[in-house]
């Protein structure tokens, strides 16, 4: 296994429950000032009509704040650079200070999706040096009471940070690694990669020489494989830190990515832009497996 240290602060990028509640108390129990605190991170977010901030308001984890993927997790949509682009550092900065994240914060992250849109602030996170996570069947694991007052605090101190270069990759970069014989992931699913439906992006598809290895099949009913399941899955695929992963919009991929570090095989390397941005660039695509 090719190994990706993380760094000194940060623990698994998966919790389960019971470990969220071991530091939920020891936040509790910690004197001001001499502790890291801990900040919940509801990230739920739909590609319907539904709004992720209409579920916050019905009922969270309390205390979680709620932290919303267009606004916060993504900047414009571009043609070229996908429907989810890396926000700027001051604007993500802006963010995790309204929610009350600063440099220091530990963040647990969930949504009601197995992980697939909190993976996107974990590995945002993670990826600048900040200890993150996330919870481990999300909100639905959850055994205690919601509360459903939207929990505010005054913003923290937040210094933006920006975005390392050797964590992500552009389209020049995907196709330089195929032609180099590395490695791709296509973290969507199987019938989208196979161009049987595509039910957001104008082309159905993927990108020539990228492997299918759908994000879903990290899960079993809403929760994360056992960590020997997933290490016999990445194993299989062959990855390591240099893997490239990419899905719809650089989010989903993340669940793949955080899988595999937790797994020892590395966080890899994402395309942001994802099928969006490469099918929107006019890049070859191939169809069928």
């Amino acid at each position: 296994m090719d190994n990706q240290t993380p760094g000194p602060s940060q623990r698994s990028p998966i919790i389960s429950l019971p470990e969220l509640r071991k530091l939920l108390d020891a936040d509790e129990a910690a004197s001001t000032g001499t502790s890291t605190e801990l900040v919940l991170a509801d990230c739920r977010a739909y590609l319907d009509d539904r709004e992720g901030i209409d579920a916050y308001n019905a009922g969270h984890i309390p205390g979680a704040r709620f932290v919303d993927l267009e606004r916060v997790l993504s900047a414009s949509p571009s043609r070229t650079l996908g429907r989810h682009p890396l926000p700027d550092p001051e604007v993500f900065a802006t963010g995790l200070s309204e929610a009350g994240i600063g440099h220091d914060t530990t963040v647990v992250a969930y949504d009601d999706a197995g992980g697939m849109i909190a993976g996107r602030l974990v590995w945002m996170l993670r990826t600048l040096g900040q200890d993150a996570a996330i919870l481990d069947g999300g909100i639905d694991a959850w055994d205690g009471e919601l509360e459903t007052e939207h929990y505010r605090r005054s913003p923290v101190g937040h210094a933006p940070r920006p975005w390392p270069l050797d964590a992500m990759v552009d389209a020049d970069g995907v196709a330089a690694t195929i032609d180099a014989g590395g490695l791709v992931i296509d973290s969507r699913g199987a019938a989208r990669y196979r161009g049987e439906i595509e039910p957001i992006d104008p082309i159905a598809g993927h990108i020539p020489g990228a492997t299918n290895a759908p994000f879903a099949d990290n899960l079993d009913d809403g929760y994360f494989r056992s960590p020997e399941e997933l290490r016999e899955r990445f194993a299989g695929l062959g990855v390591n830190e240099k893997t490239v992963y990419y899905c719809g919009s650089g989010v989903s991929a993340c669940h793949n990515m955080l899988a595999a570090e937790a797994s020892g095989f590395g966080r890899g390397v994402l395309y942001v832009g994802s099928w969006s941005g490469w099918s929107g660039s006019g890049r070859p695509h191939e169809v069928g497996d």
